[in-house]
Parts: structure tokens; sequence; C-alpha cells
């Protein structure tokens, strides 16, 4: 580790090596609910992809593991380092590159949020679509995880919106993938392959983004159903109506009770039909004209009330963005909540009514409570367990994940695997698929210095 800190520190500069008492505790964990904080070794802030490169060189000479880390807000433990492992801290490469009018993009480095991506393309009339419900995440964590979010229904996840990356490997090798271009038949797609990948097979340094026409105005219903199946039902009528939702979001009625509560928030709805509800949908709509948005909030309620909707609330402005962001604040008001545990995972749309069932028979059980509210638009549901029990709780995520599977679903639809999931993951995806994954990590990284632990053990 000297020899290692030597060689890093005439780099990226002694001021830029953190050890000791100068590492905070903030890079020792993320935000995961059952993350275990570890304490790096070492803290190194690159500033350039030069630096990257010279730093992961060091790193695999010495047989260094290194943990990539943007802005810490991620769920799954996958920004945490290994034991005696050293973090990667993405603080310092935080310009905003390009952003490109012309061909509707933006370059920019990883450290950059949400937040100060937008502050330079809403000027030019444009927006980054993936929004993940916290701000102040990184590009480069939303590359690493492939991060989704509540417009997931109408512009996909992260990997739809990357054109390009430059990323570093692990020994020390720069390379590019993709481009200012929307399509590519030239060889594997080395792009897709990274995104997602939790920071386990390269480390990315720069990303070329997909950017949309920002749409002025915005109008926000909620819809409040007497069943989950009559919620279902309206998911793909509304998506395929032709009015495109920006967010189509499902909250079961403890879910949406919680939120409200949480934000002081009162939206005018009458206690009956409270009492009726079972779920809710909230779905937000986007158009360039005011006249044009009127005719759709109209052609949506009136479908809605023909799917079976109690009613149909259509929120002023400042009630809609006030919901939106206590739904933004989920994660938080379960946390408060005390729950134990947060589940992402992701069924079929037409699969929920039945996966929801079997899961509050599973909580029944083994005698948990389980909240849900999720992207209903693209079947990814957000369960919140409270379950103190360490065993009793692993026999309800066991069981709330190999049901998702048994639904054609996944274990995670965007918060990744990390560290937290792993085991779970390991024990129940199908082995031949975990062991071709082995040996495309082990073609990228074959010291297996890139965030051990992640993913796979």
């Amino acid at each position: 580790m000297e020899r290692w800190q030597d060689a890093v520190e005439q780099v990226v500069g002694a001021d830029h090596v953190l050890t000791g008492e100068r590492i905070s505790e903030d890079y020792a964990r993320d935000e995961g609910l059952t993350t275990k904080p570890l304490m790096p070794r070492a803290v190194v802030r690159p500033a350039t992809t030069a630096q990257v490169a010279a730093v992961l060189r060091a790193c695999h000479e010495h047989e260094v593991s290194v943990t990539a880390r943007g802005s810490g807000t991620g769920l799954s433990g996958a920004c945490v380092a290994s034991e005696d492992g050293v973090i990667l801290s993405f603080e310092r490469m935080k310009r905003v590159k390009e952003v490109d009018t012309d061909n509707h993009v933006a370059v920019v480095e990883p450290g950059v949020t949400l937040a100060e991506l937008a502050e330079h393309t809403l000027p030019q009339g444009l927006v980054y679509p993936i929004m993940p419900g916290e701000d102040s995440a990184s590009i480069g964590g939303n590359v690493a995880t492939n991060a989704g979010g509540m417009r997931a229904v109408k512009y996909g996840v992260t990997r739809n919106n990357v054109l390009g990356l430059e990323a570093v490997l692990p020994t020390g090798d720069v390379i590019r993938t993709g481009g200012k271009f929307v399509k590519c038949s030239t060889g594997l797609d080395l792009t897709q392959l990274i995104i997602g990948s939790e920071g386990m097979l390269a480390v990315v340094t720069e990303v070329t983004l997909k950017l949309q026409p920002h749409f002025p105005h915005r109008a926000t219903l909620l819809l409040p159903f007497a069943t989950l199946d009559e919620v279902t039902t309206a998911v793909p009528k509304l998506v395929g109506s032709g009015v495109g939702p920006l967010m189509l979001e499902y909250m079961d009625r403890l879910a949406m009770s919680s939120m409200t509560k949480s934000a002081g928030l009162e939206l005018g709805i009458p206690q009956e039909i409270k009492d009726k509800a079972f779920a809710y949908l909230v779905v937000i709509l986007e158009a360039r004209s005011s006249e044009r948005l009127e005719q759709d909030v109209e052609f949506a309620g009136e479908q809605a009330a023909e799917l079976g909707a109690l009613d149909v609330f259509s929120l002023p402005a400042q009630a809609g963005s006030d919901l939106l962001k206590a739904r933004e604040q989920g994660f938080w008001v379960a946390k408060k909540g005390g729950a134990n545990d947060i589940v992402d995972v992701v069924v079929p749309r037409g699969a929920i009514p039945a996966y929801v069932a079997k899961v509050s028979e599973i909580a029944s059980q083994h005698e948990s409570l389980v909240v849900g509210a999720g992207h209903a638009g693209d079947g990814n549901i957000h369960f919140s367990v409270f379950q103190p029990d360490n065993v009793v709780r692993d026999r309800v995520m066991r069981a709330i994940f190999e049901a998702a599977l048994g639904f054609g679903g996944a274990i995670s639809a965007e918060h990744g695997l990390g560290s937290e999931k792993r085991k779970y993951f390991l024990e129940l995806e199908d082995p031949n698929k975990i062991a071709l994954m082995r040996r495309i990590k082990q073609a990228f990284d074959p010291k297996g210095v890139l965030n051990p632990g992640s993913a796979f053990d």
C-alpha cells in the first residue's frame, strides 16, 4: 500500500489522496438501509481521465481493489469499498463539457449531478429525462446502476439515453464507445455492456447523453381505484392512449397516506373516496401548449372514469408539484417510518395484481408489513419491508424475489445488486447466466480489482 500510495500521490497530488482521519464517514456507506459502513483504506480524487488511468494502472499493478463513487445516493451498497480497498471519488470531475443543440446531446464528466446538468440544458430548451428521485445523484452513478425512475414509462431508463462512453479499463487503457449517433451495428455494443455493470468492468470518465425537448406545460391527475386489478387494467390503456404520460405512478393506500402526511399535503380527496380506495395512480402529462394539455387531460380523465376510477382529480399546479415531491421522498418517508429494507423488483405490467397479492400473502405468513409504491407504467414496484428480525426478514426478502422471478420479472429494476442484494441474485438467478457474467468480468478485470463484492462474491 505504501508503494501504491506513493505512485498515486505523484499522479493526483498528496492533497487528493485521503487517508486516516482525513476520510469522512460519508465515504463509508451509501443510502441503503442495510449497507454496512466500511471505511476505505484511502480515497483518491482524480481530476482528469489521464489521472484515472494512472490510478487504475497503479491499482492493477499492486492488486489494490478500487470502487468508483459518485454522489453516494445509491441503495444497494455498490459504491462502498471492499475491505482494505480504496474509493475513487469523482467529486472533482464535474464538468459539463458540451451541450450540443444540433445533435441534442450533452457530454459530461461522471461527477456531474442531475441538478447541475439541468442548469445547463434547460436554458437551451432541452432536458435529460432520467429522474431516479434524487437530483443530487451523479451521472456516473446513474450509468453504473442503469438508473430509471418515474419518467421511464415515456423515456426509458439510463441505457436508453446514453449514446456513448469514455471508460478506463483496470489496466489503465482508455476506450471510447458509441458517440453522437443513435444507431450502430459495428461489433459488440460495449456501451450497453458497461451501463448497469456497477463499476465492475470499467470506470466511466465521460458520458454522451441523449437530450429531449423540454415541454413547458404540465398537469397532474390523481386517480383512486377500489381494486388493484382496476389499476393494472388502466395502466396499459393510459399508456397506449396516445397522450404519452410523462409519469404513471402507483401507490397503495398506506403509501399514499404516509407520503402525504409526512409532507403535510392535503389534496382535497373526500373521506368517502379515501375509505374506498385501495390504490392510486398519479398520472403526469406534459405538452408544448396549454391547449394541447387541456385536451389530453380531458381525454385521460374520461378514459380513467371509464376504466373504473372512483373519481378523477385534476390537481392545481402547486398541489401536483407538491405530490410529485412527496413521491420523490418516498424512500426517506419509509426510512423515517422504520423500514428495514427496500425492494425494487420488476414484473410484467399484467402480472402486477397477482404478484402484489402474492407479496401480501408472503408478508402475512411472516408477520411482516410490506408497503408498496412504484412505477406502474413499467412494472417496477418498490416495497418497503418492515421486519426487524434479520432471520425472518431474510426469508421475506428471498420469497419476494423468488416470486418476482416466478412471474417473469427480475430482482432489481433500477437500484442494482451491489453487496446488499448479491446473495439473492446468486441463489435465485440462472447459474448459466451467472457463469457467463463471471467470464465477462474476468475478461475485463482478470485481477478482480474493480469493485469486488458487488453482484459477485
